[in-house]
Formats: C-alpha cells, structure tokens, sequence
C-alpha cells in the first residue's frame, strides 16, 4: 500500500467516526432503557401485589431463610414490575408460600468418603389473583444446592445462603410472572 493509498484509508475512517460518535450514544441510552416492568403478561387492571411472609414449616429450619425470602421477592416484584406493593389483604395478587423442603443428602462419593453434599430447598407457593380467581395457583418450586462434604451444615449455609436466596427468589418470580 502506498503512501497516499494509505492516506485516502485513513481519511475515510476517520470520516466515518463523528457517525460512530453519534450513533454510540443513542444505542448505550435505548439500550439501558430496557426495563423489566412490563414482564410476562400483567394485566393492566393489575396495580397491587402483597407477599406475605413465607413461613418455614420443613423439619430442619435456617432462621435466615424465611424473612429474606419474603423481603426480596417483594424487592424483586417492585423492582421488575409496575406493581405498587401493599400490606392489606385486598391486594391484585396476593402471594405466599411455605419452606417445606430443606434436606440434605450425598450426592459423591470417593473411596469410599463423601465428596460432595447436596442442599435441597422447596418452597409451595400460594398465588391468589383477586381480580381474576380462575388464574390462582399452587405450586412448589425446588432447587438443589451442591457443596463439598467437608463442610458442615451452618458452614454450608453461610456459604450458600446467598445464592439460595437469589436463585429461589428467582424461580417463584418466574413461576409467577413468566408462565414458567
């Protein structure tokens, strides 16, 4: 390539960018202005959702589970939807549920050791829609949380409540809201 060939290259990219420049902006605002709020199909007569407190009736019990589990699937619909969250029982949707599974099993074993443990958290799911009772539901959702057997169960807890949280908060949002 020569010199002026070269030349020619550079003053056309370099003409092209004030057009980058410009469309950069608009596509980093459209795309941060995706929201969430419309997620699934909610009716438009839909303006209230209560959660109330998800007890924990499984044979073992973190005391933690519960009152996080309430506090941010509440969090997480306000967050996600254009729902206002109320604490009165004439809420649109009126949302509970119980922890009724939280066992623990092995799932590895090497010579003749476990290897690895397996936390099982199911939570039943009361769902009353008060506009509409035809679309009411029950429904447990369960997920299973591995962690190494060298750990013990408060160890493991402290490990996993995190992620316990999230991911269960996640699949009775989805259950919910996505028809999942």
């Amino acid at each position: 390539m020569s010199i002026k060939q070269y030349r020619i290259a550079a003053v056309k990219a370099f003409c092209r960018l004030p057009i980058v420049y410009c469309l950069l902006p608009i596509v980093l605002l459209t795309s941060g202005c995706y929201s969430f709020k419309d997620i699934g199909q909610i009716p438009k007569e839909v303006k209230t959702f209560r959660v109330t407190y998800i007890e924990n009736k499984a044979r073992y019990i973190n005391p933690q589970l519960s009152p996080q589990l309430s506090d941010r699937l509440r969090q997480k619909i306000m967050g996600q939807t254009r729902l206002a969250g109320v604490q009165t029982e004439d809420a649109h949707y009126d949302i509970g549920g119980q922890v009724t599974g939280y066992t623990f099993s092995t799932t590895g074993i090497s010579q003749q050791q476990a290897t690895t443990q397996r936390l099982t958290v199911t939570i039943h799911i009361n769902f009353r829609n008060n506009l509409d009772p035809s679309k009411n539901f029950e429904a447990d959702v369960s997920r299973n949380f591995d962690y190494s057997a060298g750990l013990t169960i408060t160890q493991a807890e402290q490990q996993l409540n995190e992620t316990i949280i999230k991911q269960m908060v996640d699949e009775i949002f989805n259950r919910i809201f996505s028809n999942w």
